[in-house]
């Protein structure tokens, strides 16, 4: 799998490589978000070779599908960006319900109603958190999710607690997710308008940290700013090691797709370089792949290794950890056996939950597309 960190590619990774139309403690530290050397020596490594089987489909049949929440009981809630509905789809059965309509989402291009994620106090509090893109800019909005009504009709009204992210017909971001400090983080595009990604006082580009209310969260690297990391081209992808470290996936332009090592208020380059750089005022990735064989959106964290889902690439990548670096070269699995992969969530153990992506305008799809696969790793 060298050719992942050598090949040179060419093509746009927008959002896939090709034409437009469409990843309860207190703020990190920077040690602990960077890995210290202590840190690493006594972490164990995984096996420079994995292994990644499906071991079911769980359910098929969904349009566009982007965002993925598992709830506590089993279940799963999928967004579709195009038609801006939220359904829950049984774990075990694969039968899919309409929760509803999220009002306001305006899909074109790669934007549309996106990532989901429930409410730390979702126990009590039964509220969705879901980011889209409105008829004038991308926002986050928060809704009730009421399982006594009927079918259709189970959401609430949305309550917008953060808005102004630019919006495009390409890099529109859209993961979000809640951290370990219950905070929620944010995944970012610069819309299309490289100059975002390097100005602090733009969302676009970035990655965003806030508290469930949407305000700037305490210890970000700059006060009173949502504003986590920069120098991001479009982030879609998000998670957290079992050392409580974020990293995070995001599109390259003509040459290197990334997974990055996120540590608070450092610059990760873009538009200024792109992937690996010698240059000390820039992050480098920990791992970087041609735009053809990647485009990535989503990642997980399973089995000491993180997971990720490639657009362009139709495949499900491993990059085996150590700290914040890559113990091994990434391994690839089910290339082109399921098309285009979207979002990658840990379903407990040695097991992930994968969406495919071929009805999102840039696919070819297949009899039963689009699906949620369940995926034993190692």
């Amino acid at each position: 799998m060298a050719a992942a960190a050598l090949l040179l590619t060419a093509g746009c990774s927008s959002d896939d490589g090709g034409s437009p139309g469409e990843g309860g403690a207190a703020a990190p530290s920077r040690s602990t978000a960077e890995g210290s050397p202590s840190g690493q020596a006594a972490e164990e490594t995984p096996s420079a070779k994995g292994s990644a089987k499906v071991v079911r489909t769980v359910t098929e049949g969904l349009n566009t599908p982007w965002g993925l929440a598992p709830l506590p009981d089993g279940d799963l809630l999928v967004s579709s960006r195009d038609e801006a509905t939220i359904t829950r789809v049984d774990g075990e059965t694969g039968k899919k319900t309409e929760l509803g309509e999220v009002p306001g989402v305006s899909p074109a291009g790669e934007g549309g109603l996106m990532g989901l994620a429930l409410s730390p106090d979702y126990a009590s509090d039964h509220m969705i958190y879901a980011y889209f893109t409105s008829a004038s800019d991308n926002r986050i909005v928060r809704v009730l999710y009421d399982e006594q009504r009927p079918s259709g009709e189970q959401l609430g009204a949305p309550d917008t607690i953060f808005r102004g992210i630019p919006k495009g017909f390409i890099h529109n971001g859209g993961r979000i997710a809640f951290g370990p400090d219950k905070m929620l983080y944010a995944g970012t595009g610069e819309s299309g308008d490289t100059g975002l990604s390097q100005d602090k006082e733009s969302l676009g580009g970035k990655i965003l940290r806030m508290t469930p209310e949407g305000e700037p969260a305490p210890g970000n690297p700059i006060a009173d700013s949502p504003v986590y990391s920069y120098g991001h081209r479009n982030v879609q992808g998000l998670a957290w090691d079992s050392k409580q470290r974020l990293f995070a996936a995001e599109f390259g332009q003509d040459t290197w797709d990334e997974l990055n090592a996120i540590k608070p208020g450092d610059n990760y380059g873009w538009p200024e370089v792109e992937g690996k750089s010698d240059n000390a005022d820039y992050r480098s990735p920990l791992a970087q792949w041609g735009t053809d064989e990647a485009s990535p959106s989503g990642i997980a964290y399973a089995q000491g290794s993180v997971w990720m889902a490639g657009l362009k690439g139709q495949r499900l990548w491993r990059t085996p950890l150590k700290g914040t670096e890559a113990s091994a070269d990434p391994q690839a699995f089910l290339e082109g056996e399921y098309g285009r992969l979207r979002t990658v969530v840990p379903a407990g153990g040695d097991k992930l939950w994968v969406t495919t992506s071929n009805t999102d305008g840039r696919g070819s799809p297949k009899d039963g597309d689009d699906r949620i696969l369940e995926v034993q790793v190692t």
